[in-house]
């Protein structure tokens, strides 16, 4: 087969038998070769008894009496039986058939009675006769009733005339040979006579029955009807042979004739239950194969030729009779004129039918040219071959190519190489299956236009005469809008890079791809540090516009294979493909360049509206590893992105183990704060504020502790980072530690100890509208503690919050009495401009600037100009964090005013806070002070003995 006829090859159902076969068809199916095997046996023993005449006399009338009547009265049963079992349209003719064969049954039983029992001969007429008599009108309805059903009133008139036809015919035939003769016996009586006629004329119209009932049979249960039709034929012939003058005077039970009745009889039995016998059976699965025979044009030839073949028939007995020198018979002649009168309304109904036929034929021919040559779809008809036998005219429109070029045209040659394959496999299913079950398919391929453009087209395709029709349309723009929605669905509307979708979907290609044990493969997450600034200052359209540059800039960067992607914000990654060729080394630090080479780049200056713009970038990287998956692998980049961040930004750091472990911690420990307030797990603390002057107790600071149920003790350093991303539970925290503050302090107040106690309040707090200012009023009232004894530590200096609300808060407390200090100062950008705004008492050096003071000259100079600054300002000022004697004695050598720390006292409950409050004395180191630091770092000679941090004792309390 050529290359176009490959395209609509067809297959055989996979399992399928030839046209006509069904689940009863084979071997296997009821009533299949062993039922015709015992069959044939039985009507061949009864055949050869009959020959040999059964041994005896007796035998042969017991024979032919008595086993022809239980071969009939089988038939009854199993057609009975099998029409109680089976509802449906046949039912009746089955019960017909049946009761047919009772009457056959009864008659022979009374054959036997007279010539088996009685022993003598059988009367004429006799009761047998009527039962022989009455076997024909059960069996002509029921082949009516089995014949297909005419739809209109002519058809019930053709097949009315047409078993007329047969009829009339071998009337005249029967009569012109034998039955003439018969009417015209002298001698005998009227009923004798009458009854001589009765057998044949019964018969013929049986006959006629069964010839009608051949070319208009129904198409259900077909075989079961095709081994009824020949069980009651071979009865007809049987009958007819017994009243022609040859068989009719030398008659015996027994003979060889009373075979063909025995097996008419078990073939009526048999039919019902043969192959295919229940008559619901689902339709049988047709092979699409084009069947080569010509059984059905011949079977619709003999059907149309019947009614003249009748009369054929009818004109040759006529002849007969003349050229034998006989007298026609009148019989013969009112017979025939019937005949061609019936033969003449037949063919005028016929003419009328045809005519119709050919106008709605017309009519319908014109109807579906209009609609092919109108529609906007392409119809084509594809043979065998592959070769197109018909296009209609949209194919200009829609190709841009005329039909009649089309015509003759190979099918594969139109359809793009790269898409025939599927085409071609996608026919071939679709003719293999059933059409019962997949009328039509859907194929989409491109195919070549006039002007050598591919053509997206979508066909619906069905079967047709061994071929397929096509009813194919133009979809190029429908995928070219798909095609654009899919494109625009996983990339980026602003940077046209791959979205978050897209860059999920390639790294799980990545990892489905690589090669066991290869972990070069890498993401890297990238994060523009200060971004949020330049949204702040200069607009969002701005912050657009150097989202835009920087994806120009990493997608340039990258390698080509690579893929650079946004996610979402001003968040980047790349995917850095792997190559298992290189070491795990020598792989690791190649992507540490890549991505050290992208933080460069990105941190590049951007110009933006006539603006230099700087931002940084922090990027994490992680690498895969055997059997990880994509949704890990981006997790493992985004934790080494946010350990950059937290690590100073504008690095690059490596995904390490111990990152996720302290998610974990930190989510843990979130979980469990949620309900530890509410449970009673924190605990407050206060650590005395000495003066340095005196050594005496100026103020004490409180601080939360936080004692988890499984007995695990956090610092506010652990805790206070969970914290920082959930605003409800910091705002819970800091209401509690205000109120538990006020409420201590004022009961020591109560006790003789008006030692002020000082609170931290984060800056963000002070502006949240779910605390205002009247909340520490009253907390102050409702507790009896003086306003002069609460000092507000200021904590965190947010450049983002605005300083007008901001001081507007600190001036409504100071009229409250409550003095401010600023927590924190020297730490941040915003602490001159908080100094220089805000209104505040007292300033808390940085804990950072203490720790470095005595070992550090920038540190020591650094914080001698605060020191100074707030005593010009006539600020107290406090040092945090004084941990060992040396930074006593430097910070009192720059006129530091107090200090808290573990060099005079650690955090204290709330009973040792007071007993250090009775005792109200904490010695301050003394000796002979420290130089001043001009530059440079003291040489070791001149300091004084130091211990670090873990060594420095504690004073008891």
């Amino acid at each position: 087969m050529s290359a176009p006829g490959v395209v609509i090859e067809r297959r055989p159902v996979a399992g399928g038998g030839g046209r006509g076969e069904g689940p009863g068809d084979g071997p296997g199916g009821t009533g299949g070769t062993p039922g015709q095997l015992l069959l044939a046996l039985l009507c061949a023993a009864y055949a050869v008894g009959a020959l040999f005449g059964w041994g005896s006399e007796e035998v042969a009338l017991f024979m032919g009496d008595f086993g022809l009547s239980a071969a009939a009265l089988a038939a009854a049963v199993s057609c009975f039986r099998y029409a109680r079992a089976h509802a449906g349209r046949f039912r009746p003719a089955w019960m017909l058939f049946a009761l047919s064969s009772a009457m056959a049954g009864c008659g022979n039983a009374v054959w036997g009675w007279y010539e088996v029992v009685l022993d003598r001969p059988v009367p004429s007429p006799s009761l047998a006769d009527l039962f022989f008599l009455l076997f024909a009108p059960p069996a002509i309805v029921g082949l009516l009733v089995l014949a297909k059903r005419p739809v209109t009133r002519a058809g019930w008139v053709c097949l009315g005339l047409d078993s007329w036809l047969i009829a009339g015919s071998l009337l005249t035939l029967s009569w012109s040979l034998a039955l003439a003769h018969t009417a015209r016996f002298e001698g005998e009586s009227v009923a004798r006579t009458a009854l001589s006629l009765a057998y044949p004329l019964l018969d013929i119209v049986l006959v006629s029955m069964v010839l009608a009932l051949h070319f208009c049979r129904s198409k259900e249960n077909r075989s079961a009807v095709h081994t009824a039709i020949a069980a009651l034929a071979l009865t007809v012939l049987c009958d007819a042979l017994f009243t022609s003058p040859l068989l009719r005077d030398t008659y015996r039970s027994g003979q060889l004739l009373d075979a063909g009745w025995f097996a008419g009889s078990l073939l009526l039995a048999y039919a019902p239950w043969g192959p295919r016998g229940a008559p619901e059976a689902a339709p049988p699965q047709r092979d699409p194969r084009p069947q080569r025979h010509a059984s059905r044009p011949i079977a619709g030839s003999l059907a149309a030729l019947t009614p003249y073949l009748a009369a054929a028939v009818c004109t040759l007995s006529i002849l007969y009779s003349v050229i034998e020198g006989r007298r026609v018979d009148r019989v013969v002649v009112f017979t025939g004129c019937t005949v061609v009168l019936a033969l003449v309304v037949r063919q005028g109904i016929m003419l009328l039918d045809n005519i119709a036929l050919t106008q709605e034929l017309a009519q319908k021919e014109s109807h579906f040219r209009s609609l092919v040559q109108g529609s906007s779809d392409v119809i084509m008809i594809a043979a065998p071959s592959g070769v197109l036998r018909y296009v209609s005219p949209a194919a200009s429109g829609v190709y841009g190519r005329d039909a009649d070029e089309l015509v003759g045209t190979e099918l594969s040659a139109l359809i793009h190489p790269d898409d025939l394959g599927g085409v071609v496999h996608e026919v071939r299913r679709f003719l293999a299956a059933s059409p019962e079950q997949e009328p039509t398919t859907r194929i989409e391929c491109r195919f070549r236009s006039g002007t050598g453009d591919w053509l997206n087209v979508e066909s619906t395709v069905n079967r047709h005469q061994g071929g397929l029709i096509f009813n194919s349309r133009d979809v190029t723009e429908r995928v070219r809008l798909q095609a654009q929605l899919q494109y625009n669905a996983e990339h980026d509307p602003l940077t046209d890079l791959p979205n978050r979708a897209l860059f999920t979907h390639r790294v799980r290609q990545a990892l489905g791809g690589r090669r066991c044990g290869d972990s070069g493969t890498a993401v890297l997450f990238i994060d523009l540090d200060g971004f949020k600034g330049v949204n702040d200052r200069l607009g969002h359209q701005a912050g657009d516009e150097l989202l835009i540059q920087a994806a120009r800039r990493l997608q340039e960067s990258v390698r080509a294979g690579d893929t650079a992607a946004r996610l979402g914000g001003d968040e980047f990654a790349a995917l850095i493909a792997g190559d298992a060729g290189h070491d795990p080394a020598a792989r690791e630090f190649q992507v540490h360049e890549i991505a050290d080479r992208l933080r460069l780049t990105l941190s590049q200056p951007y110009q933006v509206d006539g603006s230099e713009v700087r931002v940084a970038a922090s990027i994490g990287v992680a690498f895969a590893e055997p059997g990880i998956s994509a949704g890990d692998l981006l997790r493992n980049a985004d934790l080494a992105m946010y350990r950059a961040k937290a690590g100073g930004k504008n690095r690059v750091e490596l995904y390490a183990p111990q990152m996720q472990a302290e998610v974990v911690r930190r989510t843990e420990v979130a979980a469990r704060l949620r309900t530890a307030l509410h449970d009673g797990e924190f605990a407050l603390l206060h650590q005395p504020v000495v003066d340095l002057a005196t050594g005496r107790v100026a103020a004490v600071a409180a601080q939360a502790r936080w004692r988890s149920a499984q007995g695990i003790l956090f610092t506010p350093a652990e805790f206070l980072r969970v914290t920082e991303d959930g605003g409800e539970r910091t705002a819970e925290l800091s209401r509690w530690l205000m109120e538990e503050a006020v409420a201590q302090a004022a009961e020591r107040h109560r006790l003789g100890h008006r030692t002020p106690v000082s609170v931290r309040v984060p800056a963000r707090r002070l502006l949240d509208r779910s605390a205002p200012l009247a909340t520490v009023e009253a907390l102050l009232a409702r507790h009896g503690l003086p306003s002069g004894a609460l000092i507000v530590e200021l904590a965190d200096s947010d450049p983002r919050l605005s300083f007008d609300d901001l001081e507007q808060r600190l001036v409504a407390l100071r009229r409250l009495g409550v003095r401010i200090a600023l927590d924190g100062f020297g730490s941040g950008y915003a602490a001159i401009n908080a100094l220089r705004r805000l209104p505040v008492d007292i300033l808390k050096l940085d804990r950072g600037l203490v720790e470095g003071v005595v070992e550090s000259a920038r540190l020591h100079k650094i914080t001698s100009g605060l020191l100074r600054i707030a005593g010009d300002l006539g600020l107290q000022s406090v040092a945090e964090g004084v941990d060992v004697p040396e930074q006593v004695h430097a910070l009192r050598a720059m006129g530091c005013t107090h200090a808290q720390g573990a060099a005079f006292s650690g955090p204290l409950d709330e009973h040792r806070l007071r007993r250090a409050l009775v005792r109200d004395d904490f010695p301050v180191p003394g000796g002979i002070p420290l130089p001043v630091l001009t530059g440079g770092a003291l040489p070791p000679s001149a300091l004084p003995s130091m211990r670090s941090h873990n060594e420095t004792r504690v004073p008891p309390t």
